[in-house]
């Protein structure tokens, strides 16, 4: 027997066992099979997800950064499948090897021959590097490089670093599109082989006074000397310059503008690309959703899609598992969003608290591995913007009381402020604190999200996660 034919039976191993190992998984309800089955399926052939997505006809485009992700790579792959391509994608949102390696023997032949003409990988942060120099990616789609659990991650240097070893290995033939209003990333993908386009925000109304407490990205990569920004939109990112050694965000290849947000329910926008404008109107809410739409966008323009169909795609996404969720249950609406690093708990607050907070909310906090262990994140949300609110605050999860001490040194009312036991035995309880066909907001991390949705998907009200 050959040495091909001999990779080819392992490859096919190598599929079969992650196939059957996740459907098992699912059967005995242990879970969506998500992850487990690519680690199975890894220990019989290593290099299963080099083999699979190098046979997919239409290339990879990775997609990475500290928020959104999930959402950014949803969007793209809802527009491609429009685009009448069948699309290959980690939807769960597991984003590690394993995970990734998972959802192509899931979405592969038994012989080993993927079922997709191009592919949307989610990369976790720290995955990236091998992800990248597993996949051979067509296109890298950088959304933003934020604070978020150093005790997995380390400090944003040492990611940035990392990344910017990677990029130094890809060929002019290879695609980096970047958040251009991100200057660490505007930093680390200059002087590369690859191509690069930049997205961004042009204008905007919406802007910060000054750089959030949490920032770690104010200083110039090349000189150290500090930014100075004269628009800034969302945690470090903006419009800024360096004063010192003339470094500046470079001119944008998808730049937005004319952004109108409408509370929690919707976004517009309009994006300018080789002088055409393509209007966007998002049934999801937030300045970082506008982002992720920009992303998703530029990446859809870049393969070549259709102006059209790309709004009429975003015109109809809604968003994934646990990102301003809506459940009806009980008579009540449930607004279920997910908070897991100090940018996105404040962004997530700052919409909250646009004329106050009127509704009661639950703010579900954890610890566990894939929360990160290190909690004293919470001290550098801005949760101060809930003090001019007057409905009640309850906390909830393994770090709940933690939560409530840094309500109360918020300056929030004692009498706003509810600790509650575990979710399993206080959601009830939240729900009831809710007027029947009123409204409340539910703030999990990533764990207290995924076990909040176990629960309803038990009481028959979402489907599971895996299933979206």
């Amino acid at each position: 027997m050959s040495a091909s034919s001999r990779l080819d039976v392992r490859l096919a191993a190598g599929v079969a066992a992650g196939k059957l190992s996740g459907r098992a998984i699912r059967l005995l309800g242990r879970g969506g099979g998500t992850a487990a089955p690519g680690l199975i399926a890894n220990l019989i052939e290593p290099n299963i997800l080099n083999k699979l997505t190098g046979k997919v006809r239409d290339g990879r485009i990775v997609v990475a950064g500290t928020n959104g992700k999930t959402t950014t790579s949803r969007m793209l792959a809802d527009i491609l499948e429009r685009a009448d391509l069948r699309v290959i994608h980690n939807r769960s949102g597991s984003n590690l090897v394993r995970g990734i390696s998972a959802a192509f023997a899931a979405q592969s032949s038994w012989s080993g021959q993927p079922r997709g003409d191009i592919a949307v990988i989610e990369s976790d942060e720290a995955a990236f590097p091998d992800v990248v120099r597993r996949v051979n990616p067509r296109i890298i789609l950088l959304l933003n490089l934020f604070r978020d659990q150093l005790d997995r991650y380390g400090e944003l240097d040492t990611i940035a670093t990392r990344w910017r070893e990677s990029f130094e290995t890809l060929r002019p033939d290879q695609l980096l599109l970047v958040n251009g209003d991100d200057p660490a990333l505007a930093a680390i993908t200059e002087d590369l082989a690859a191509q690069r386009r930049l997205f961004g925000i042009q204008e905007s109304r919406y802007l910060l006074d000054e750089l959030p407490h949490a920032v770690d990205s104010a200083l110039c990569r090349r000189c150290g000397a500090p930014l100075r920004y004269s628009q800034l939109f969302l945690s470090h990112l903006g419009e800024y310059v360096c004063d010192s050694c003339g470094f500046r965000r470079p001119p944008l290849d998808f730049a937005a503008s004319d952004i109108d947000l409408h509370g929690l329910d919707s976004v517009s926008l309009r994006l300018a690309h080789d002088e055409s404008i393509l209007d966007l109107s998002l049934a999801i809410p937030g300045l970082y959703n506008a982002y992720n739409a920009i992303a998703a966008a530029g990446a859809a323009l870049a393969l070549g899609v259709g102006p059209a169909l790309i709004a009429e795609t975003l015109g109809a996404f809604r968003s994934a598992f646990g990102r301003i969720e809506r459940v009806s249950y009980r008579g009540r609406q449930l607004v279920i969003v997910l908070v897991k690093n100090p940018v996105g708990f404040d962004e997530v607050l700052r919409m909250l608290a646009v004329g106050g907070l009127s509704d009661p909310a639950l703010i579900v906090i954890n610890d566990l591995d894939a929360d990160g262990r290190d909690v004293s994140w919470l001290w550098d949300v801005n949760v101060e913007q809930l003090a001019n609110g007057s409905s009640p605050i309850y906390t909830s999860g393994i770090r709940g009381a933690d939560m409530a001490v840094r309500l109360k040194y918020a300056g929030i009312a004692t009498e706003r402020i509810h600790p509650l036991k575990a979710l399993a035995n206080s959601f009830e309880q939240f729900v009831d604190t809710i007027p029947e066909g009123g409204s409340g907001y539910i703030l999990p991390t990533y764990t207290a999200m995924l076990e909040l949705r176990r629960m309803l998907a038990h009481r028959g009200v979402v489907a599971d996660f895996w299933e979206q």
